[in-house]
């Protein structure tokens, strides 16, 4: 073979690599201009806030509300109260103490995307928290009796009941 017959297949492959790669990016290039059939998605309505206010006073009560354009609302207030715990010490006495903590009330409405209404009102204090709404999960109510536990007769510990 000669000098010029091998330069001849060099350039030959040369070009040839070099039209293949032109053509994967000629072929990469149409393929992206095409139009998708991809759908924007949904976008949700922006929602301003139309109405709002906070309270803060001197004795540790607030009340804040808000209203959007929606339609959506909420109002909370809170004080402060004095409670009365009661504990146990670890020689089983009771000991009552009086503590101050927050009172939370308050009720929330909203629309839900298919139209559909709710109201959630609700309280925070020492009975804990209590929700309440006509959408809320109700637990079954039991129709049963529980089982009472043995009464625990004490011993001395050398074997005789202590009465």
């Amino acid at each position: 073979m000669s000098l010029a017959n091998a330069n001849h297949q060099s350039t030959s492959l040369s070009l040839t690599v070099n039209m293949k790669l032109f053509l994967i990016a000629v072929v990469l290039a149409v393929a992206s201009a095409t139009p998708s059939s991809y759908k924007k998605e949904y976008k949700a309505p922006e929602i301003t806030i139309v109405s709002q206010s906070d309270v803060r006073n001197l004795d540790g009560s607030s009340a804040w509300s808000y209203a959007g354009s929606d339609g959506t609302t909420r109002d909370e207030s809170q004080a402060q109260k004095k409670f009365v715990v009661t504990t146990v010490d670890s020689y089983g006495k009771e000991i009552k103490q009086e503590v101050f903590g927050n009172t939370n009330k308050g009720k929330s409405y909203w629309i839900s995307p298919e139209g559909q209404r709710f109201t959630l009102t609700w309280a925070a204090d020492d009975a804990g928290f209590q929700p309440k709404g006509d959408h809320l999960p109700v637990a079954p109510v039991h129709v049963y009796e529980l089982p009472v536990a043995p009464v625990h007769i004490p011993f001395n510990g050398k074997g005789y009941k202590i009465y």
